[in-house]
């Protein structure tokens, strides 16, 4: 047998933050040795961080990223370590992942396939690096002397365990590079990884890390980046070991740590065995790799196992997902701005429910995973917080909520949003924004020379009392030095039912990146059961007992959201169909018949058509919403995902080919 323990570290690093990123590579380096682990995974970019945009562009980033890489070297002796960091080579920046042993720079393995769709841009800033294609580069690791060092396309043959390289991308394409290093007999694959988290993607992962483990004939291991990196992207952590088919271990996901270490001692001499027994596998004769000099450690065996989270397990794995990750992705923004808390416009619906429950559960989630003291210690930064005494206190001093009233609006959503405060344990203020709604009305009836009225004026009438809460709420988000929260959903930003300036104002939209059918139905969970750190919140059914409402029109015009708009069941599908599946009206429509039976011919093209119109008319305001978290492959932010013209031809053309099939299909011509 040969024994070898590996080890794959998820880190929290933050883009150019060159102190903080080597703190967290050197800790996990000394965490990794102390558990005696011989070969380290580290993820992809993790020295300058992921998301450092056009500042890849910049000669000063890759400098660095090389001096800061310089410093690593030393920290590794008696281990094996990779470490991802942009390379500059011929004119051409590469991603690339360093290999490093016992103290020594032994070359540069490059990505050969970059992402390039939805959220990620790699083709903007790197070059792919072709098949089979090796080189050498100058690097300067000690002081002023410079060392010449392979890179490319390679393996490293290190004290006879051959190690190749899958870079993130590299393992989602068909033609995996894998099937190459494993012809070349390698016995280690490494994946150091920037894998950005969507609900339900793990399971995709594991997948092909256990799939590649068995095809291959390998020790597979897989290391991701962690938390909110830079503002939208949330990364899940969720470190994995494969070998040889089978899941040897895994790491925790969502982790509030500054890195999470994951191994397993594995018997890399049973994988040759199997692929020396396996007729199809024909191996590449004379391709040398890099070789490396390296004494493994003699290691006992082990049974590894990979044991799953408890919220992993239960039924309910998107609604967990979905508050952990959006509950993470808010920790690292707010010590990472150093903001001191959160603001929420509370109305006692459920999209501003929603935004101050994922506070309240950044806090219970932060405590359970790092202790009182480890929490509090991450948001030092805020004054007084170390005296708090219990969770309570701490979400007392971290969220504040404001319920700003208007004629129009109703006891059961002032009810609702304080009962929802005190379970909650946020600061709960209320505010009487009439006097300066009717102020504003009174001021524009005598500029206009008439009286306002809802049947000519009632858009204006509506959006005013949206606009009138937002210099209140700005005004008590600056006085606390804290970040306000957007509460818009994605369904409203597909049709842009959404005031400018009103339920838009914040500079962080947590929640816009998820439809309001989910959140509904997640808000359900919450009140009944929940997740383990927080239990049920029964005071929840204030909210969800009532049907969405801007409760902006007089009382007994029994306004509600999807009077407006259209069933939201309905309009979710309609979104996915057009928008993420990119059909045409009348496809749209089609799926819509067959999906909605009860409604008649006329309302479907009637819904249809309105939500055409609608995303076509709307695109400037998902131009200027607060940046949002990503969650899922149905994003609408312009800015990372889904790209639309601002002025277009609205859809006139197949908006008429669909009514013209509707009347076909109705009337028999």
């Amino acid at each position: 047998m040969k024994l070898i323990r590996f080890g794959a570290a998820a880190l929290n690093q933050t883009p150019l933050a060159w102190d903080h990123n080597k703190a967290n590579i050197v800790r996990a380096i000394e965490a990794a040795r102390l558990d005696e682990i011989s070969i380290l995974c580290l993820p992809e970019l993790c020295i300058t961080g992921y998301g450092c945009e056009d500042a890849f562009h910049s000669h000063g980033t890759h400098e660095l990223a090389v001096r800061m890489l310089s410093e690593i070297v030393p920290e590794t002796a008696g281990m094996i370590v990779s470490v991802g960091l942009p390379l500059y080579f011929n004119k051409a920046l590469y991603n690339a992942a360093a290999l490093i042993a016992d103290g020594k720079l032994a070359g540069f393995a490059a990505k050969r396939f970059l992402a390039g769709d939805g959220i990620h841009y790699e083709p903007r800033w790197f070059k792919p690096w072709d098949y089979d294609l090796r080189a050498t580069i100058d690097i300067p690791v000690a002081g002023d002397t410079d060392v010449e060092v392979p890179i490319g396309d390679l393996f490293f043959d290190c004290g006879d365990v051959k190690i190749g390289f899958e870079i993130c991308e590299d393992a989602w394409v068909a033609h995996r590079p894998g099937s190459q290093l494993a012809l070349k007999g390698v016995d280690v694959i490494l994946n150091p990884s920037a894998s950005h988290f969507a609900f339900g993607k793990q399971a995709i992962r594991e997948r092909f890390i256990i799939e590649g483990s068995r095809a291959f004939g390998v020790t597979y291991v897989y290391a991701n980046l962690l938390g909110n990196e830079a503002g939208r992207i949330i990364y899940d952590g969720g470190a994995v070991i494969a070998n040889g088919g089978a899941l040897v271990a895994a790491g925790p996901r969502f982790s509030y740590r500054d890195f999470e270490l994951t191994a397993a001692t594995v018997d890399v001499d049973a994988n040759r065995v199997a692929q020396a027994r396996t007729g199809s596998y024909r191996p590449v004769v004379g391709d040398e790799g890099v070789e490396v000099a390296f004494d493994f450690p003699p290691r006992k065996p082990e049974t590894p196992e990979a044991v799953p989270q408890a919220w992993e397990c239960g039924g309910q794995l998107k609604e967990e997902e979905f508050c952990r990750a959006v509950a993470l992705g808010l920790f690292d923004y707010l010590r990472k701005s150093h903001s001191n808390g959160f603001v929420v416009s509370l109305s006692g619906g459920a999209d501003s429910t929603a935004c101050a429950a994922v506070v309240a559960l950044m806090v219970r989630f932060g405590i359970a995973n790092l202790g009182r003291d480890g929490f509090l210690a991450k948001l030092s930064h805020i004054e007084g917080l170390s005296e708090a005494k219990s969770e309570r206190d701490i979400i007392e001093q971290l969220l504040l909520c404001a319920y700003q009233s208007t004629e129009n609006s109703g006891e059961v959503t002032r009810n609702a949003a304080e009962s929802v405060a005190s379970a909650l344990g946020a600061s709960f203020y209320e505010l009487d924004v009439d006097p300066l709604f009717k102020g504003y009305v009174s001021l524009i009836e005598k500029t206009l020379g008439r009286q306002l009225d809802w049947q000519r004026d009632d858009v204006a009438l509506q959006n005013i009392q949206a606009r009138v809460r937002g210099p209140s709420i700005w005004m008590l988000t600056n006085i606390r030095g804290a970040l306000l929260l957007a509460t818009s959903n994605r369904s409203e930003a597909a049709v842009g039912y959404a005031t400018m300036d009103g339920d838009t104002c914040g500079g962080l939209s947590p929640i816009a990146g998820i439809d309001k059918a989910f959140l509904r139905r997640w808000l359900r969970w919450l009140e009944t059961s929940g997740p383990a750190e927080l239990g049920a919140v029964p005071q929840l059914s204030a909210v969800n007992a009532q049907q969405p409402t801007a409760e902006l029109r007089p009382p007994d015009a029994n306004q509600t959201d999807e009077g407006d708009l259209m069933p939201y069941p309905l309009l979710d599908a309609i979104e996915g169909a057009a928008i993420r599946d990119k059909h045409t009206p009348l496809e749209v429509y089609l799926e819509m018949r067959a999906h909605f039976g009860d409604y008649s011919a006329e309302q479907l093209g009637v819904w249809v058509e309105r939500f055409f119109k609608l995303w076509c008319r709307n695109q400037w305001k998902r131009e200027r919403y607060a940046p949002s978290f990503h969650l899922d492959d149905k994003n609408l932010d312009p800015k990372t995902w889904c790209r639309f013209p601002i002025l277009s031809g609205g859809y006139e053309r197949e908006l008429a080919e669909m009514h013209a099939y509707i009347k076909r299909e109705e009337g028999g011509d």
